[in-house]
């Protein structure tokens, strides 16, 4: 099988499925489907919170909720009828200017580009280029793991502003 990013070591590591609130997916992914809560935050410049539970295969889950002034997830719950459902598929990569080339060098539109957050460097290629699928590319920064120390998930429902890695 081909590489689809030549040259990049990408690897799978969470789907994000989005719904009209976290509460409401809590009790089919934690409940039912045993996930543990690892961590989440909120962003509410771009405006949502996530949540990502982990399984005990090392698989993980994240889920996410539009917050005041979230453009991009107020507009996929409005394609789907206020349902949600699966946002996005990401893939660590260790170098993200690379993947980028790799990903623009296959004829495919890269937006969404941040290189210099120091918790979470992104990109992403368009669902409309993608089969229907949002592709989530990051780097972790080297202080991810300290973002998200001694949070709660009740800590993260109910915080109006905390970082988000």
């Amino acid at each position: 099988m081909n590489n689809p990013l030549p040259g990049v070591l990408a690897v799978f590591d969470h789907v994000a499925v989005a719904g009209p609130s976290i509460r409401s997916l809590l009790p089919l992914y934690a409940d039912t489907l045993g996930g543990r809560f690892r961590y989440g935050g909120v962003n509410s410049t771009v405006g949502f919170r996530a949540v990502t539970l982990g399984y005990p295969d090392g698989s993980k889950i994240e889920l996410l909720e539009a917050l005041p002034g979230s453009g991009f997830l107020d507009s996929f719950l409005a394609r789907s009828g206020g349902l949600g459902g699966l946002h996005h598929v990401t893939f660590f990569v260790p170098d993200l200017a690379a993947a980028v080339a790799s990903v623009e060098a296959l004829g495919l539109p890269v937006f969404g580009v941040t290189l210099d957050d120091p918790y979470w460097s992104e990109a992403f290629v368009h669902p409309a280029s993608n089969q229907g699928v949002l592709l989530q590319l990051t780097t972790p920064g080297p202080h991810l793991a300290e973002a998200h120390s001694g949070r709660t998930l009740e800590e993260v429902l109910a915080a109006t502003e905390m970082l988000l890695g």
